[in-house]
């Protein structure tokens, strides 16, 4: 059963599935737009003013478009208010006009700086604060980011209270001049970060100049100071260690008689240094921030905090170790997941080879180049040219989604509930397609006009009649792209292009093949009605895959609408529905009336039947391990502990099973939910803290959990000998208000914590630097990090290594003691 199972029924569920997450580079919005949010007053009418400024090659659009345009409207949303009326559209300068001849659209956009305005008349006497939300999309000329919400907080003085004078700060980070410009720091101060290296020591060496008659503060001021010391901070890594304190040279030292303060400064040009250790032989990228504040003679600007990034070559002396497995570990990670889409998108291309819209048009292709082509070596280099012209269409396709949506932006949408709700809808329409109640095609047009060009002959023409195939074939081949794309892009990076490749190099390779070789052709199954029956199959895996995103949706909001048991019976139903087909009890639409069914349609749908009998046992308690990952976890379900077990609904809570505060985790095991009850419990018996970064619709930490987690040898640690924390991300509980607050997420990137996933999410990105899930770390006993790093899915997904690093993790823990 399970042989049969695996190699028949599970390639073709995994070919529609999501490869979930890897850590990419990511884009912020805020990294190419800045923006400042101050007041002008004048008696009862004020204006809410943003000084906006986009990195060069970037935009934002206009706030105030032409009807019915498709763009997004950059706007300042003002919260209602009985303070005051907001009076007009946003104010603007004249937006820059270009008109997009692909999209056949005109495109308003704003970049570099500029001032955008809202007008308010204001009702109340009393001072009170304006809050609003600044909403743009940011693009350059080959991709967008996504949407972005940034809230800001003004104060406003009463009708009866004296106007802001025109010196006076506005908002935190400007100073408003009577000339109505604005100081920044960084026009004070400049800096160049570099690396330098005296025989074994390494240091991050800063040069710093300050313009005339400004200056910084020291490094290293006297303990009580008031004054915000300048400093070099590194982020924490693995490849090197910080030594000591930052070395600068002998500071200007003034007493100010206002203050009574002794004030330690430089001016001018002058170094500073921060020496580190390198422990790996492998070359890395040092990263960090340049913090200091910078002052004149008669008013200081806010603090600045600016990003270093520095290249470091690797140190022959140093000891190997944790260091370079990190760096290791994540290539092997990127390579194994581009690997993953690579095989994953070629079988999808071989399906969609075995599609109605497909497999008929290879003896056409045969017969075009056979008459077209008057040698065997011309019409082996024609053959090879049509196959590489559909390779590059798709590739092309690939390229564009690459580029529209940067590295991980779906990876980021992965567990928003609107997002799988609408993936779940996509899919259903996908599959009611492939049953054939309607064809998903392009226009007309567009295959008339590739058609036509494919008659030209030569190179220009082949090439047009793979691009006649790539259009006339969308019906079948549409929503096995549309799935590959999303899953590909998930993974970011290069993923969509590397999908592409897979998929049209499958599908390209017979028709080269078929066409250098005509005689190849009497070896092929004649067209049929067996060609819709792979459609319709498809079409069935399609449906059952999505309510996977509907379950994700439900366990992102925790709504207990769809759990393990009615998830398990809807899919029980639809392989059901899926057997009597294949056994042709019924026919859809476009099926060929049938006397007999084949022997190979038999044995397909003999393996759905026992597909189904294996799935049965799942709705009483079995943990299915050939489909972890698809179905919600056992906790999420009617009977979390099981048929006939103890548990039962949908409290969580398990006091009967393990200390207050806790949980019913995976496996049965009680866990926290609450980082600082766990760790205090953890200290308090003695035990190491297992944190565990999870989410509620992460595919891999059910993989993990219903997999590794349950094996011998590891679940006896896991019971016993640490103190499990989860941490769901995506958890959309509400903060207690006095817990919600803007957040540093990394230098100059800024995020509100609002629920408590937000506050998990805060400390994987902060601490650990990293945003994918699982992830798992242990801790000692004052609660630092122990030295065997971190496990995840990619490298720790089978019992062996998952358990040997859990008892690594547990051997420090006792030498730490």
């Amino acid at each position: 059963m399970n042989s049969i199972s695996k190699y028949l029924i599970l390639p073709l569920i995994t070919l529609l599935s999501f490869v979930h997450g890897v850590k990419a580079q990511m884009e912020f919005p805020e990294d190419k737009v800045s923006w400042k949010f101050s007041i002008e007053q004048d008696g009862d009418e004020a204006y809410v003013v943003g000084k906006i400024t986009c990195v060069e090659h970037w935009h934002i659009y206009a706030a105030n478009l032409p009807k019915g345009s498709f763009l997004m409207a950059t706007e300042i949303e003002l919260d209602k208010s009985d303070n005051y009326e907001v009076v007009g559209k946003v104010i603007e300068p004249k937006p820059e006009f270009m008109h997009d001849e692909a999209a056949d659209e005109d495109i308003y956009q704003h970049s570099n700086s500029f001032t955008m305005k809202r007008k308010i008349k204001i009702k109340s006497q009393k001072d009170f604060t304006l809050k609003g939300r600044f909403s743009f999309q940011t693009c350059d000329e080959s991709h967008c980011l996504p949407p972005y919400d940034a809230n800001f907080s003004l104060k406003v003085k009463g009708v009866k209270e004296a106007a802001v004078t025109e010196n006076a700060p506005t908002s935190f980070g400007e100073v408003k001049l009577n000339d109505g410009g604005i100081e920044f720091p960084e026009d004070k101060v400049s800096w160049k970060f570099d690396v330098e290296q005296e025989g074994e020591d390494v240091f991050v060496v800063g040069n710093i100049t300050c313009v005339e008659g400004w200056h910084v503060y020291a490094a290293n001021l006297p303990e009580g100071s008031f004054l915000l010391p300048t400093e070099i901070i590194l982020d924490k890594s693995e490849q090197y260690e910080v030594v000591g304190k930052i070395i600068e040279p002998e500071p200007e030292f003034h007493h100010d008689e206002a203050a009574k303060e002794d004030i330690y400064m430089h001016s001018n040009s002058f170094t500073l240094k921060q020496k580190i250790k390198v422990n790996t032989k492998e070359n890395f990228t040092i990263k960090g921030k340049f913090t200091f504040q910078t002052c004149d003679d008669s008013h200081c600007l806010p603090p600045y905090d600016a990003d270093i990034e520095i290249k470091v070559k690797g140190s022959e002396n140093a000891e190997t170790g944790l260091a370079s497995t990190s760096t290791d570990n994540k290539t092997k990670k990127e390579s194994k997941s581009i690997w993953t889409i690579f095989i994953l998108s070629f079988l999808s291309g071989f399906a969609a080879l075995l599609t109605p819209c497909v497999f008929p048009m290879i003896p056409m292709t045969v017969s075009f180049f056979t008459k077209q082509s008057k040698s065997k070596a011309q019409g082996i280099k024609n053959a090879l040219f049509y196959g590489i012209s559909i390779i590059t269409i798709y590739v092309l396709l690939g390229t564009i989604v690459t580029a529209v949506f940067g590295s991980d932006a779906l990876n980021a949408l992965s567990t928003n509930v609107w997002f799988n709700i609408l993936f779940f809808v996509l899919l259903v329409v996908f599959a009611i397609s492939f049953m054939g109640a309607f064809e998903i095609v392009l226009p007309s047009s567009w295959v008339n006009k590739a058609d036509s060009a494919s008659d030209k002959g030569g190179i220009i023409g082949i090439f047009f009649m793979a691009f006649t195939l790539a259009l006339v074939s969308f019906s079948c081949t549409g929503p096995i792209v549309g799935t590959l794309l999303v899953e590909a892009a998930t993974v970011g990076g290069i993923g969509p292009f590397v999908g592409m490749f897979g998929f049209s190099f499958a599908l390209a390779l017979p028709f080269a093949l078929f066409a250098a070789f005509p005689g190849w052709m009497n070896t092929l199954p004649k067209s049929g009605g067996w060609l819709n029956t792979v459609k319709v199959f498809l079409g069935f895996l399609e449906l059952a895959l999505a309510f996977k995103f509907l379950s994700n949706a439900d366990l992102v909001v925790q709504g207990h609408y769809l759990e393990r048991e009615l998830f398990l019976a809807i899919w029980i139903g639809i392989f059901a529905v899926l057997a009597i087909y294949l056994f042709g009890f019924i026919q859809l639409p476009h099926d060929s009336p049938m006397t007999s069914i084949s022997v190979g349609r038999t044995l397909l749908g003999t393996t759905v039947v026992i597909f189904i009998i294996y799935l049965m046992p799942g709705l009483w308690g079995a943990p299915l391990k050939l489909i972890s990952g698809f179905p919600p976890p056992m906790s999420y379900s009617e009977s979390p502990t099981g048929f006939g077990g103890s548990g039962g609904g949908h409290s969580s809570s398990v006091e009967e099973h393990g200390p207050e505060g806790t949980h019913l985790g995976p496996q049965g095991i009680p866990v926290f939910h609450d980082m600082d009850e766990g760790m205090a419990y953890a200290k308090k018996i003695g035990k190491p803290a297992f944190l565990d970064f999870t989410g509620h619709a992460c595919v891999n930490c059910r993989k993990m959990e219903e997999n590794v987690w349950g094996e011998p040898g590891v679940i006896d640690i896991l019971k016993d000998k640490v103190v499990i924390i989860s941490l769901y991300v995506d958890d959309k509980r509400e903060l207690p208000k006095e817990e919600q607050k803007e957040v540093e997420i990394a230098p100059g990137k800024t995020r509100m914590l609002e629920t408590v996933g937000n506050k998990w999410s805060y400390i994987q990105a902060t601490k650990y630097k990293t945003n994918t899930q699982p992830y798992y770390r242990m801790l000692g006993p004052n609660d630092e990090d122990l030295a065997n790093g971190s496990a995840d899915y990619e490298h720790h997904g089978n019992t062996e290594d998952f358990k040997a690093w859990l008892e690594e993790g547990l051997k420090l823990y006792n030498e730490a003691k």
